[in-house]
């Protein structure tokens, strides 16, 4: 059980040592460095234009520093282990403005969905950048995050499970084109080692894997998963099963993780919300592309607030909106883009599709593996 425990402070806890293991042996990637950046925007433009046709978004501007009191900054998970970036702003003001770097605009989407004057069935796309200090940083865990911030404008009949797997098989099917795409134009990608993208992604709730392996933490529980369905979309991430802890830890006040869903052999399973993983051949590890999930309404928020122990953000500008119904109800995700870029172009790590900080342990075992990143 203290494994499960441990595993719920989310991904990219490990030591270098095991980080050693998991990068490839005799690797050598199959672009050159400017061709993979060629075929990285290629994949860029069709995913864009993929979602804004599928889902009916639009692509807007995104900020990459809030306010710190407007309740709009991403707290990732709900134990306080990611805090922002705060600074003051505003030289010369009387008393500077208490800013804070986005770690997502997961909050911040919602609410422009009515700055934008969105109408149901219509969306925003964003190209968003964040910076989250308090990563462990390895092959696929990055300070920084660039991601498709999206959100779409939906109505309370919207609110359940069938629509949600509709928006995720959307999606996927926009990732599996833009695999084929780049499959199509670099051939070098046709690498007899590893299997085609997965065209089918299967839907399996957390409670269900639980069930398939009871004594495994979630990790390893979603590798096994993976391992047999090389693309899943995980539900119901937050509420705590029947184990006693979730799946992993989710914050409270966006994503929808305690309405009653699916009914299964007498027991209720619950949440509107979940993540696509995949399997990544090159690593040989479960790979995260995307959470994303349905929001929580005015009732979900204050329940989910209150069994989180935060219901001292109730008192926030943001969460405030939601009580007095000044945001729309929505659907909103975000889907990694160097992630996506990673798996599509089939790298070893994020170093070799995004420039960013790494530490000169990681960038050693690098080295000695052939793996080449940006700096």
């Amino acid at each position: 059980m203290s494994d499960k425990r441990a595993d719920l402070a989310g991904p990219g806890i490990s030591t270098y040592e095991e980080v050693s293991k998991v990068l490839p042996q005799n690797y050598k990637a199959l672009l050159k460095p400017l061709k993979r950046m060629e075929a990285l925007y290629d994949i860029k433009d069709y995913i864009e234009t993929g979602l804004a046709k599928e889902l009916n978004l639009q692509m807007v501007q995104v900020p990459l520093i809030v306010s710190k009191d407007s309740g709009v900054n991403d707290y990732l998970d709900r134990d306080g282990s990611r805090t922002p970036i705060d600074f003051p702003a505003g030289l010369g003001l009387p008393k500077r403005i208490e800013a804070q770097v986005v770690q997502a605009a997961t909050k911040w989407k919602r609410m422009a969905l009515a700055q934008f004057e969105c109408e149901v069935g219509q969306g925003i796309n964003t190209d968003m950048r964040a910076v989250r200090k308090d990563y462990f940083l390895d092959h696929d865990h990055s300070s920084y995050v660039d991601q498709w911030d999206w959100e779409k404008r939906i109505v309370a009949d919207n609110r359940n499970l069938e629509y949600l797997k509709d928006t995720v098989k959307r999606i996927w099917k926009v990732i599996y084109g833009a695999g084929q795409m780049v499959k199509s134009k670099y051939p070098e990608l046709n690498d007899p080692r590893y299997p085609d993208f997965p065209e089918e992604l299967k839907f399996f709730h957390a409670e269900e894997i639980l069930e398939m392996y009871p004594d495994l933490p979630r990790k390893q529980r979603e590798t096994k998963l993976i391992q047999e369905y090389p693309a899943v979309f995980i539900i119901g991430i937050g509420w705590v099963l029947k184990d006693g802890y979730p799946h992993e830890m989710r914050a409270a006040d966006y994503d929808d993780w305690v309405t009653p869903t699916i009914t299964k052999n007498g027991e209720q399973f619950h949440g509107l919300n979940g993540d696509i993983l995949v399997w990544n051949p090159v690593t040989q590890r479960r790979h995260e592309l995307s959470s994303m999930g349905i929001r929580v309404t005015k009732e979900t928020l204050v329940q989910q607030l209150k069994l989180s122990g935060q219901e001292d953000f109730l008192n926030l500008p943001y969460h405030k909106a939601i009580l007095n119904d000044s945001i729309p109800l929505s659907i909103g995700g975000g889907i990694g883009q160097a992630r996506t870029y990673m798996y599509l172009l089939r790298t070893a790590h994020l170093g070799e599709v995004t420039v960013t900080i790494w530490p000169d342990e990681l960038k050693k075992i690098c080295k000695e593996k052939n793996i080449h990143v940006l700096e």
